[in-house]
């Protein structure tokens, strides 16, 4: 069951026609995108394909299926990006995305303490000039599929994740 004011349930309805960022990887139950207006490349959102406002209404399969991809994502993103960690993180709870999904974010080792933790989220929502473009997340999106079907899949220049720290990255 999908919602036609649910952003999610809208692309959810478009999903043979999504292009490779908003289709990174899905089964029955979850479909994986790159978070939009973002300045991290490889900032990921675990959506469930059905309509749900709340962690506690997951199916039995949904719930078992949910830690699986939340680590297997988080693998791919460190063998791709080489981030020092993975953060994941559920809310819900902006208008028009009260729909359940997980942010699993790419922490690069020098990116700035400001953005460290809850502060990761001051790079969502960003200036244009500032966001992933739609290409780069394309290619991300690539490179976790390799990963995720089992060949090694490294990207050719790490991205750059965020303002970087003194002395970092």
């Amino acid at each position: 069951m999908t919602t036609p004011d649910c952003y999610t349930c809208s692309k959810e309805a478009q999903f043979d026609d999504l292009p490779p960022r908003e289709c990174v990887a899905y089964d029955q139950h979850w479909r994986v995108a790159h978070a939009i207006d973002t300045a991290v490349p490889g900032w990921l959102v675990l959506l469930p394909r059905r309509h749900v406002t709340a962690v506690h209404d997951l199916t039995d399969a949904e719930a078992s299926a949910l830690g699986v991809w939340q680590v297997k994502l988080s693998r791919a993103l460190r063998r791709t990006t080489g981030c020092a960690k993975t953060y994941v993180v559920q809310f819900a709870e902006a208008e028009g995305f009260t729909h359940v999904h997980f942010h699993i974010v790419p922490r690069m080792a020098g990116l700035q303490p400001a953005h460290r933790g809850p502060g990761v989220f001051e790079l969502l929502r960003r200036p244009e000039h500032e966001r992933v473009k739609d290409e780069q997340a394309d290619r991300v999106a690539h490179s976790l599929r390799l990963h995720l079907d089992g060949r090694p899949a490294v990207m050719a220049t790490p991205p750059r994740v965020g303002p970087v720290a003194e002395g970092g990255e």
